[in-house]
């Protein structure tokens, strides 16, 4: 029986003052060019935490718009308000930069996080009033120290400096002396994505409705990697955020790839809760300050805002079928394989026409696809187009290619089939997970039967191959009593058959 997606979770922290000390387009830029233009002008294009909630697709990623809604927006998004906007929303939140700082400190078990005193007791109040944030979270934070002394270890260790509208509040020590892979920088990176991801476990879990006693297993998928000089990569994020949460009944492990590395974290919960293995699997990541404002120069040439200021988390709860939610089917996967190739072609042959004709579907069977679900309003004027619109046109063309779809219907295809971006650039985010929870609720509600998220991956980044990467899977809606109705059908043809085999079985031993 296929395991179901029993709730989805969509988390933002607005950070705007790490774009400006730890996104890499801007700490490069202070290495190579310290005078640049850009830096002079960075500040002036930060939004506002008002601007940050009340800007369309981020309401959306939170759940409260569809990605329907936002097609019906005039494009750009930046300079459109959408009204009504909230910070708290049915699949998350969009949390200060303040609280999520303090968030940190509660995330740090190795007190190489200091705060000002005054800044803690300035927002810790505010941080526990956050309905998400359990008291056992709130005892973890210390009262903070004075600001000379963390001024001191900025200016003299090379702590990473956490600031707020231009003034220093805390830092991020380093945890060795000498080792690269625990300094000041690694450990604010990590800690970061271990926060984002505490965050959207705590949602994850409250918006499947379970308790926290339930999972048991926990797979993070984001683009981090701890461990130390013996073994870089080697740690374990998703059990470092499970002990923050309070899921003492969970283990859990991690699980890389890239951009492609969530659709591999879920098919392999998936497959583990189908095995029995575990009955309840989160798969969870956090955020990655390294792409915090990434596009940045482009936006500011253009006189746009820097729309990369925010750090994002997901989680997927995968559970045992109860006969109710969306499945993902395991009989429907797309790979691309080493032997792939490239070629766009092949890569979207791979990931969505094979699958489908192995499981004899056609690519119009699918209501609707997610690829890469990156915000038009990022990427085109950084010069990358729309990135979700260029998928659907292959998957399109590959349609018609197969016969499967008019060419006449190529425009409607995209409308009827895709989606409009409205993901963050954090790499692994936009892969295909932010449509997840909508499409829970799409088939949940009858509005459709089947969605087929879609991973990518860059392997090359890592120098260690040329290849790319992806899979991909479907989830349909569940389809148990079929399967049980089937089967007790196929039961009681089995015992009919048994039933006549031992009547002529017994009529023989009479004749003789």
């Amino acid at each position: 029986m296929n395991s179901v997606i029993k709730g989805a979770s969509y988390v933002l922290a607005h950070t705007p003052q790490m774009v400006v000390y730890n996104g890499t387009t801007q700490t490069t830029e202070r290495i190579v060019n310290p005078k640049s233009e850009y830096l002079k002008e960075l500040e002036s294009h930060l939004r506002s935490y008002e601007d940050c909630v009340s800007y369309w697709p981020n309401q959306v990623y939170i759940g409260n718009a569809t990605p329907d809604d936002l097609a019906e927006v005039e494009f750009p998004y930046y300079d459109k308000k959408k009204d009504g906007a909230e910070r708290y929303g049915k699949y998350g939140e969009i949390m200060p930069e303040e609280e999520f700082i303090l968030l940190v400190q509660a995330c740090d078990q190795f007190e190489v996080v200091m705060l000002d005193k005054e800044f803690v007791a300035a927002y810790k109040e505010a941080f526990a009033a956050d309905p998400i944030i359990t008291e056992d979270i709130v005892a973890r934070l210390h009262e903070g120290m004075e600001l000379a002394e963390i001024e001191k270890v900025v200016n003299e260790e090379h702590a990473e400096g956490l600031y707020v509208a231009g003034k220093l509040v805390g830092c991020v020590k380093r945890a060795h002396d000498i080792d690269v892979n625990l300094s000041a920088h690694v450990m604010h990176e990590n800690l970061m994505s271990k926060a984002s991801s505490v965050l959207a476990l705590l949602y994850g879990v409250k918006n499947a409705g379970i308790s926290k006693d339930d999972v048991e297993y926990v797979i993070d998928c984001a683009e981090e990697a701890c461990g130390d000089m013996n073994q870089r990569g080697g740690g374990n994020f998703a059990k470092a955020a499970a002990e923050i949460a309070m899921l003492n009944n969970a283990t859990g492990s991690d699980a890389r790839g890239f951009c492609a590395g969530p659709s591999h974290a879920l098919i392999e919960a998936a497959a583990l809760v189908k095995s029995g293995a575990y009955k309840c699997v989160a798969v969870t990541a956090g955020g990655c300050t390294a792409k915090l404002g990434m596009n940045g120069k482009d936006h500011v040439k253009k006189g746009l805002p820097i729309l990369e200021d925010c750090l994002a988390g997901f989680c997927v709860i995968v559970a045992e079928n109860d006969g109710e939610n969306p499945e993902i089917n395991l009989d429907i996967l797309g790979r691309h394989t080493v032997g792939t190739g490239s070629a766009p072609q092949n890569v979207i042959g791979s990931l969505v026409a094979d699958p489908l004709e192995r499981a004899g579907l056609k690519i119009t069977d699918i209501d609707k696809y997610s690829p890469e679900m990156q915000n038009p309003d990022i990427t085109k004027p950084a010069g990358a187009g729309d990135v979700p619109m260029a998928n659907y046109k292959m998957i399109a063309a590959l349609a018609v290619k197969r016969g499967e779809l008019d060419r006449k219907e190529l425009a409607s295809f995209t409308k009827e089939h895709g989606l409009t971006g409205w993901a963050p650039t954090q790499g692994h985010i936009p892969s295909g997970v932010p449509y997840i929870g909508f499409a829970r609720e799409d088939i949940l509600a009858g509005k459709m039967k089947r969605a087929m998220i879609v991973g990518k991956g860059s392997l090359f980044l890592g120098r260690m191959t040329n290849l790319f990467d992806g899979v991909s899977f479907v989830i349909q809606a569940n389809t148990k009593a079929e399967a049980e109705a089937a089967a007790g059908v196929s039961e009681e043809e089995v015992k009919g058959l048994i039933a006549k085999a031992m009547k002529d079985f017994a009529a023989t031993l009479m004749a003789e």
